[in-house]
């Protein structure tokens, strides 16, 4: 007898992945597919859309006929501030932009010379400025550099929802995407911004709809209830949310290291967003609360300037666990050493000055200046918020100097870490099922761990 799943594609900037989960929401199959990018027409480079939807097809055609899957659902959760922007007849029109596009500052005069102040449009719309990471003004870009495109644009689509439309056919907009740093949605009005109406761009949005509503299509002779698709960092609060009931912070670590609160109360300060936090929105359209650090793309910068100097492999870093000895005689003297490349901070040198002789050392110094940028965007992401539970997943999860390093300096909250692996396309899953979870899922699906606090002695 077949075991009746559900079909994911969570697709990340650099792996593309397929799940299938059976009726309890236990993975049961999965697969990995990369793709080198391509260039837009100015040479920078963008995802190669083409060979991912060629995969995504071939890959759920393939598995809807397999022997021992029946696929009865299908959803999608996704990297957000990328849009595809198709035609009347579907077809795409741009490349995939990607969000790390830089834009002109002529862009940014234009637009904040017609609707005002840029700290109070971040604020009331949960976004910092922040380049083609919002949407909006990535379409605010297109409309004035590329009219005759612009005019021929049915639907700008978040990838998500246009991965959902693939298989659907039909093209809608979901809260978690809109709600995405992406300068669209006024937190306060509940609606999208007076700009976006001004600029007539909310005629390019296709119709809201709900993270949990499903379509029903015939796809291939195959009744299949498929899903508008989730932005992956809500996507992966929602296996928290649904097995904790107390109040957590979540931190998801990778190339950006993301705190999360989903207990924040209220709207977000100026000083919020000069701090570089945000709102992200859950699946029911409410805020959550977010700081971001750009933890993992600087500590592969730094990393790899450590490995050189010390004429160490390039992979030597992730053998290295936390040094007591080490630690105490670095906080002795501390002072910061690193110019970082990626990330703006106080107190920052003017130049990285290696002083030491050991790459253990350095390697610690580099940890301690990361970990306490990690703790003020923790506390940013806070704020008032009664929070004494914290989880780590992702890449950070299992590097034993940093859990160490920020269990001693967050020593008042429980430290959690958790094999994540799985959180984004489990939270899609989750989102169109109506499963509940049993307050020991954690523990028992992403191998939960207990950190007892660094205590100096």
């Amino acid at each position: 007898m077949k075991t009746k799943v559900t079909a994911i594609f969570d697709i990340g900037r650099t792996n593309k992945k397929f799940f299938l989960f059976d009726s309890n929401c236990h993975e049961v199959y999965r697969e990995y597919a990369h793709f080198d990018e391509i260039a837009d027409e100015d040479g920078y480079p963008s995802e190669n859309l083409v060979a991912l939807v060629n995969w995504a097809r071939a890959t759920f055609d393939r598995m809807l006929n397999a022997p021992e899957f029946d696929i009865v659902a299908l959803n999608f959760s996704s990297y957000g501030a990328s849009l595809v922007h198709i035609d009347e007849n579907g077809n795409v029109l741009t490349p995939l932009y990607n969000y790390m596009k830089p834009l002109k500052d002529e862009v940014y005069t234009s637009f904040y010379a017609k609707y005002g102040d840029e700290y109070e449009l971040s604020r009331v719309t949960g976004s910092p400025k922040s380049g083609m990471l919002n949407t909006g003004i990535h379409l605010y870009w297109l409309k004035y550099t590329q009219p005759k495109t612009f005019e021929k644009i049915k639907y700008a689509l978040h990838l998500p929802q246009y991965l959902s439309y693939l298989f659907s056919g039909i093209a809608v907009s979901e809260y978690t995407s809109i709600g995405c740093h992406t300068l669209l949605w006024d937190f306060e009005k509940n609606d999208y911004h007076h700009w976006v109406y001004q600029e007539k761009i909310a005629k390019k949005l296709a119709p809201i709809v709900s993270s949990r509503k499903t379509i029903h299509v015939d796809y291939k002779g195959k009744p299949i209830a498929v899903g508008p698709g989730i932005h992956d960092s809500s996507a992966a609060l929602i296996p928290y949310a649904r097995s904790i009931t107390k109040p957590f912070l979540l931190v998801s670590t990778g190339t950006w290291s993301i705190a999360i609160n989903p207990f924040h109360k209220g709207t977000l300060t100026l000083t919020d967003i000069k701090n570089d936090c945000l709102f992200n929105m859950r699946i029911d359209g409410s805020p959550v609360k977010v700081s971001r650090l750009f933890l993992g793309n600087e500590y592969k910068i730094q990393v790899k300037v450590l490995s050189q100097h010390f004429k160490v492999n390039a992979d030597y870093h992730k053998k290295v666990r936390f040094d007591s000895d080490i630690f105490f005689a670095i906080k002795k003297d501390f002072t910061p050493v690193f110019k970082w490349q990626s990330i703006t901070a106080e107190n920052m040198p003017k130049e990285t000055k290696i002083s030491y002789d050991q790459f253990e050392y350095a390697y610690h110094q580099l940890l301690l200046e990361l970990v306490l940028l990690q703790v003020k965007s923790i506390q940013l992401a806070v704020g008032d918020s009664a929070i004494k539970r914290l989880y780590i997943d992702g890449g950070f999860s299992d590097n034993d100097v940093y859990i160490t390093m920020l269990s001693l300096y967050l020593n008042a909250m429980k430290l959690r870490t958790t094999d994540a692996s799985l959180g984004s396309a489990l939270g899609a899953a989750l989102v169109i099922s109506d499963i509940t979870l049993a307050p020991n899922f954690l523990k028992k699906n992403y191998s939960l761990k207990k950190h007892r606090p660094f205590i100096i002695r």
